[in-house]
C-alpha cells in the first residue's frame, strides 16, 4: 500500500495534536527482590542476568568469556540505573510520518540528555565496568556532561589476613561533582570499605555535592549493606545478586534483611560466599 502524502502541516496544526496520556509520565521501576534493607537498596530480580552472573562466577570460566559476560551484565545494570534514577523531561520527537500526517509527532517523558554524570573507575576490578557504563552514558546523554575519574585502590589487611579497609594509592579526578549523577561501579560489594574510601576522598578533595550517588555491583553481601546504609545513607545501591551463603539455614529461609545480625556472606578473610572468588584477579589474569 502506498501512503498518500499531504502538504507539510503548519506549526499551529502540529501544536493542536493531542498528547497520548500513556507517555505523559513514564513510571519505571526495575523488577526487584523483596527485602528489608531500606528503600535505597535495589537488588534486581532478573533470571537471565542471574544465569550470566552464575556463569561468570563459575569455576573454570576465564578470559575472554569473563570480560564478555562482565560487559553484558553491566549493560543490564546501566539500563536499570539510568531508567530508574536519572532525571527526566518532556520531549517532542518528529517521526518519519510527520511528512504524511500531523499526528506523526511523539510526545512524552524521556531520560534527560542534559544530565551531568561522573563515573568512578576503580583499579582494578572496576575498570572495565566503569568503561561500560561510561560508554553507555555517552550514548544516551550529551557527552559533554559525562566524565570518567580514576582511582587506584586496594584492600588493606592485617598480619592475620583480615581486611582492615581500602587504601587509596593514586587518583585522577577531572573536576567538580556538584549536581552530577555519581556512579561507582564495583563488581563485588563485600565489606563496604571501598565505597567509604571513595566517598571520603571526594568529600575531602573534590568540590560540590553529587545529585545522587549510585553504587553499582554484581554481588553484594549483608555485611556490605549494613556498612553502607549505616555510614552512607545517601548512597543508592544497585546489584544483581545478594549473597548470604554463610547464614544459618533458618535465616536463608527468611526475607533478606529480616535477621540482619545473623546474616553472613563473608569468610573470615572477607571473600564472598557463594561469590565468585577473586574476580579482580580473574579479570586481569593477575593472581596477586
Amino acid at each position: 500500500m502506498t501512503l498518500a502524502h499531504s502538504s507539510s502541516p503548519s506549526d499551529l496544526a502540529l501544536s493542536s495534536v493531542a498528547a497520548d496520556c500513556q507517555h505523559t509520565t513514564v513510571a519505571y521501576a526495575p523488577c526487584e527482590i523483596a527485602h528489608r534493607y531500606g528503600s535505597n537498596v535495589h537488588i534486581l530480580r532478573d533470571p537471565l542476568a542471574l544465569a550470566m552472573l552464575g556463569k561468570l562466577c563459575q569455576k573454570g570460566v576465564v578470559q575472554p568469556e569473563v570480560n564478555r559476560l562482565l560487559v553484558e551484565l553491566y549493560r543490564v545494570l546501566a539500563h536499570a540505573v539510568i531508567a530508574a534514577e536519572f532525571p527526566r523531561h518532556q520531549a517532542t520527537i518528529d517521526t518519519r510520518m510527520i511528512d504524511v500526517v500531523p499526528q506523526g509527532r511523539w510526545r512524552g517523558e524521556l531520560t534527560s540528555q542534559n544530565t551531568s554524570a561522573v563515573v568512578v573507575a576503580l583499579a582494578r576490578a572496576g575498570l572495565l565496568p566503569s568503561q561500560v557504563i561510561y560508554d553507555f552514558l555517552n550514548q544516551v546523554l550529551d557527552p559533554a556532561g559525562v566524565r570518567q575519574d580514576h582511582l587506584a585502590l586496594g584492600r588493606t589487611i592485617d598480619v592475620q589476613g583480615h581486611v582492615t579497609g581500602a587504601g587509596l594509592y593514586a587518583s585522577k579526578i577531572g573536576g567538580t561533582v556538584d549536581g552530577a549523577m555519581m556512579l561507582i561501579p564495583d563488581p563485588m560489594g563485600a565489606t563496604g570499605s571501598t565505597v567509604s574510601r571513595v566517598l571520603n576522598h571526594y568529600a575531602k578533595e573534590v568540590q560540590g555535592t553529587p545529585r545522587k550517588v549510585l553504587a553499582v555491583h554484581l554481588i553484594v553481601t549483608p555485611e556490605y549493606l549494613r556498612h553502607v546504609t549505616a555510614h552512607h545513607p545517601e548512597v543508592l545501591v544497585y546489584a544483581l545478586r545478594l549473597d548470604r551463603g554463610l547464614s544459618d539455614p533458618d535465616v536463608l529461609a527468611t526475607i533478606p534483611g529480616t535477621h540482619p545480625e545473623r546474616e553472613r556472606g563473608l569468610t573470615d578473610h572477607d571473600y564472598i560466599v557463594p561469590g565468585g572468588g577473586g574476580l579482580g584477579e580473574v579479570i586481569n589474569n593477575s593472581f596477586v
